[in-house]
């Protein structure tokens, strides 16, 4: 199996099918806590300068994506999501044929971090039974701080889930949704860092109009940001309630929300939610 019972504890081989930016992050943060060791590593990349720094920290870089993944219990298909029917096919000759038996020697769970990809794309192009699990990560998990959400295939049990859910706690918080909510994913986590940045944009260029330099300015939109996101997090109130102990009536953060409603704030960023589930559908097929 590919965990101690229930436990979710990683075991090698694991191979990286493309060592990008959100692969390498995960196989830097599963390295880091010593859940696998490099030696049990086998990666794939176009990257020649990306293979030259995975062979020094010891991790084997394969010729091929069948090379990789011969023997292997873990697969992480991290390619560009047109490629993964490709990718996929180029390794079934390598993945046993009754990967649904119980024998730690045969079992082998494929996650697909590839964004859009379905489980039935996968199925379609594993050989029958493979446990298979698809997974909308997001860009704070290259540091530390992601958010995931992984869903089942059908061939999926509850030790493959163990497996993928310590897998990504690498490098963040997981959560496991059905297959159907993974645009909402997409929508709320997937593009939401993108949504934050552009709030940072504009809380900077503010500070700047209002005369501060642009350093100070993005200094303190920054940790205002971080430590407002920690606060919530740690506090586990709900977000009016913290918005109102900032608000003192007839202040100036009330004049600022006032502002916010006047523009629709609120209703702009559930649109631009329904936007990104809509086009997160589309691309999925």
């Amino acid at each position: 199996m590919n965990s101690d019972e229930t436990t979710g504890h990683l075991r090698g081989p694991l191979a990286l099918l493309g060592a990008g930016a959100m692969g390498s992050a995960i196989l830097e943060a599963v390295l880091a806590g010593g859940q696998i060791a490099a030696a049990d590593v086998r990666i794939t990349t176009l990257d020649p300068a990306a293979a030259d720094r995975w062979r020094e920290r010891g991790v084997h870089v394969a010729d091929d994506n069948a090379a990789a993944v011969a023997g292997a219990r873990l697969v992480i298909v991290a390619v560009k999501p047109a490629d993964v029917p490709t990718v996929l096919d180029s390794i079934c000759a390598a993945l046993p044929t009754d990967a649904a038996a119980e024998s730690a020697q045969e079992r082998c769970l494929v996650v697909s971090i590839a964004a859009g990809v379905r489980l039935a794309t996968l199925a379609q192009h594993l050989p029958p039974g493979t446990p298979a699990v698809r997974v909308m990560p997001n860009t704070p998990a290259l540091i530390g701080e992601g958010m995931s959400a992984l869903s089942p295939g059908e061939h999926a049990g509850e030790r493959d889930v163990a497996v993928a859910t310590a897998l990504l706690a690498a490098c963040g918080q997981v959560v496991v949704v059905p297959e159907k909510q993974q645009d909402a994913v997409t929508a709320i986590s997937g593009s939401g860092p993108a949504y934050v940045f552009a709030v940072a944009e504009a809380l900077i260029d503010a500070g700047v109009l209002l005369g501060l330099p642009r350093p100070t300015a993005a200094q303190l939109a920054t940790q205002t940001l971080a430590g407002a996101a920690l606060m919530l997090r740690e506090s586990g109130q709900h977000p009016s309630l913290l918005r109102e102990q900032v608000t003192s009536p007839g202040g100036t953060t009330a004049a600022g929300l006032r502002e916010f409603d006047r523009h629709a704030l609120k209703s702009t960023i559930i649109a631009a939610a329904e936007a990104a589930h809509e086009r997160s559908r589309q691309l999925g097929g």
